[in-house]
């Protein structure tokens, strides 16, 4: 006989009034959708690898950030932009982070670019069915050069020149694809992630703030530039301007040399 019984306590408990945690198995869906964006973007020189991001945070139509930072350094020689869930962007890169360090001190030396890469595929694909968001451009200088890696959630990893991620992507590659080569000087480099993210950012409803510029080169990388979009878009502008009435004025020249 239960202990129940014994006292004359058996009756049938009542379901606390408080809501009860749903079961483990059971995901609970979110209320709404939470639409998000960015534009980032890379692509290897002679001279180094260019990166390039915007720095607005959104949350559906909500604008958290007008101003926070999508490129994260790793160590002194590789830089990462985030694109995705930025929660989940800063997790990961802090993880990243701490095995390259250790890894660091107990080698002696940095792991290459590569290597970092396929660390970071392998740490996210053992999470792949989690419903993380995370797509990351690698940047860095090891001892084969200049380096550029694309990693994202589900584990895929792959290198290349050039690179741009996020809802305003398109409108990046739109300028990249017909400006970019590799040996590109160096101003010219700076110019074309500017208006590449410019462009974007005019696009993109996403995408907007302010233009971050970043360099890593042999030594290390420099933190080149912050830049106002709005200004960038209309310094565009006003150049074109320029470079259109120079062009006039060679075509009257040549006019008034063959008259």
């Amino acid at each position: 006989m239960a202990l129940q019984d014994i006292l004359g306590m058996n009756r049938l408990s009542r379901p606390p009034r408080w809501p009860l945690p749903p079961p483990a198995r059971m995901t609970a869906p979110p209320p709404f959708p939470l639409p998000h964006g960015t534009t980032t973007l890379a692509f290897r020189c002679s001279h180094g690898v260019v990166v390039a991001a915007d720095t607005r945070s959104s949350c559906g139509g909500l604008i958290c950030d007008p101003a926070s930072r999508k490129v994260i350094t790793l160590h002194r020689h590789l830089i990462a932009t985030t694109s995705g869930t930025s929660a989940d962007c800063a997790a990961w890169l802090r993880i990243l982070r701490c095995s390259l360090r250790l890894r660091h001190l107990h080698e002696g030396q940095q792991p290459s670019v590569a290597g970092t890469a396929k660390l970071l595929s392998r740490l996210l694909h053992g999470c792949h069915s989690k419903d993380l968001c995370v797509a990351t451009l690698l940047c860095g200088w090891d001892h084969t050069g200049p380096r550029l890696y694309y990693v994202y959630s589900d584990g895929t990893c792959f290198s290349g020149d050039v690179f741009s991620v996020g809802s305003g992507s398109p409108y990046a590659y739109a300028v990249l694809d017909g400006a970019y080569r590799y040996d590109l000087p160096v101003a010219e480099a700076f110019a074309l992630a500017r208006q590449a993210v410019a462009h974007a950012a005019r696009r993109d409803a996403y995408s907007g703030g302010n233009v971050d510029l970043y360099h890593v080169q042999q030594s290390g990388w420099i933190c080149v530039s912050r830049e106002d979009v709005g200004q960038v878009y209309q310094g565009l502008g006003e150049t074109a301007e320029k470079e259109g009435g120079r062009e006039e004025e060679q075509s009257g020249e040549e006019r008034s040399r063959l008259n």
